[in-house]
């Protein structure tokens, strides 16, 4: 069923490729006017390009729909203002905003510059803020909105993504948040952790040594078989797209997981053990002899100690 956003302004930041091209597509399908973010920059942020904004657009026009680009970068303020009156200039009015835009650059914590690190923060939690507060503003004065924020399953835990993982599951709180904020003004504001093939995950490196095993018919390298597992953008966008439409408005605050055919909600953190003192205060000699039993019982330690590599 088209037009499920007739009349609806969709705004999608890094929508010139990968999981943001298949959203910018679906909602100008679905019949919103669509801008079109990307700096065009590579995953780990270096360079820019016009090209994979004007592509997307053009591929909307092409198949009759109304697009713009937007080539400002959502790391800064100026940025996402910027981005949000692009909107206003091109249609009058805003009603979605997808955060999507991000970045990665992987590396051991032990090794991490503060350059590294910076970087991922500003593009991957600064850059949401920098477009959610102006988008907010108009929200809440025509009592409508949808927010939709691209986290990651890194956020979870991944090694070797401190950054990505502090930016990405920083992202789940702010959404938290901006949806108790916001929804008395008739707005929502919701998470999505996506598994599918892109730049971030589908890496080249990986890529071409999976095609050399396969020319070669020898073993597939040490990661091959999570990256041919993952859907392609496509296969998972439809749920963000249903998350964007008055269908929705009872969904807020939520975190989903959508890779293909499988979309699962996450829970929400709550204690699960607690443990009280008998009276007054705990000392050291009475957690040492209780919390072995109690709070730390069943638990595992995700990296054990390992002996030095020789």
């Amino acid at each position: 069923m088209a037009d499920r956003l007739k009349g609806k302004v969709a705004i999608v930041t890094g929508g010139g490729r990968g999981i943001g091209r298949a959203e910018a597509l679906l909602f100008a399908e679905e019949g919103a006017k669509v801008v079109v973010n990307d700096l065009g920059g590579e995953p780990d942020g270096s360079g820019k390009s016009a090209s994979p904004a004007d592509d997307v657009v053009k591929e909307i026009k092409d198949k009759g729909g109304e697009a713009v680009a937007n080539y400002d970068d959502v790391a800064s303020v100026e940025g996402g203002e910027n981005i949000i009156k692009t909107a206003l200039d091109a249609f009058g009015r805003l009603d979605i905003l997808v955060n999507n835009a991000g970045l990665y650059r992987d590396r051991m914590i032990f090794k991490m510059s503060p350059e590294e690190w910076d970087i991922v923060i500003k593009v991957d939690l600064y850059g949401v803020y920098n477009c959610t507060r102006p988008a907010c503003m108009i929200f809440r004065e025509q009592r409508s909105g949808r927010i939709i924020n691209t986290s990651s399953e890194a956020g979870l835990g991944n090694m070797g993504q401190a950054n990505y993982s502090a930016a990405k599951e920083g992202v789940i709180g702010f959404t938290r948040t901006v949806a108790r904020d916001m929804g008395k003004y008739g707005v929502t504001c919701n998470a999505i952790r996506p598994r599918a093939a892109t730049r971030i995950t589908d890496l080249p490196e990986l890529r071409a040594a999976i095609d050399r095993a396969k020319a070669e018919g020898t073993a597939m390298p040490p990661g091959a078989d999570v990256i041919l597992s993952l859907p392609q953008p496509e296969k998972m966008v439809p749920f963000i797209v249903y998350l964007a439409t008055d269908e929705a408005d009872g969904i807020n605050g939520r975190t989903f997981m959508v890779s293909g055919d499988k979309i699962s909600l996450y829970s929400e953190p709550e204690e699960i053990k607690t443990i009280s003192p008998k009276q007054g205060d705990w000392t050291l000699d009475e957690l040492s002899a209780i919390v072995p039993g109690t709070l730390a019982a069943g638990l595992v330690n995700p990296a054990p100690l390992q002996p030095p590599k020789v």
